[in-house]
């Protein structure tokens, strides 16, 4: 294995370094994951019983199979690459007036391309 310059260091790092751009604490993460996903689970098992309990025998299979409410289903966010935060926030400071536009788009220019997986 070659040994790699800081430039090619970098570069690996604006690729392959994620950060949580869902706008919550990384650390309640890993509680708040659990808890949608039991509380999505929770809403079906109620919405299955209460088709269960309310229709006649021969209706129960085309009732239970419907869709599924807009509201009762819940979905991971992947985080963003660090590229693309650095970026993000290059243009939040030109927008506010921090940098000038141009600097801040050449330095955007500098940053790899990063390709969302």
């Amino acid at each position: 294995m070659t040994r790699k310059s800081p430039q090619e260091k970098k570069a690996l790092s604006y690729a392959k370094d994620h950060r949580n751009s869902y706008g919550e604490n990384d650390k309640s993460s890993r509680k708040n994951i659990q808890r949608n996903k039991r509380n999505r689970e929770r809403a079906n098992r109620r919405r299955d019983h209460q088709v269960l309990v309310a229709a006649q025998p021969d209706d129960i299979e085309s009732e239970i199979k419907r869709r599924r409410p807009k509201g009762s289903w819940w979905r991971k966010w992947s985080d963003s690459p660090l590229a693309e935060i650095v970026a993000r926030k290059l243009r939040r400071r030109a927008r506010t007036g921090i940098i000038e536009d141009e600097q801040a788009e050449a330095k955007i220019a500098k940053l790899p391309r990063v390709r969302r997986r």
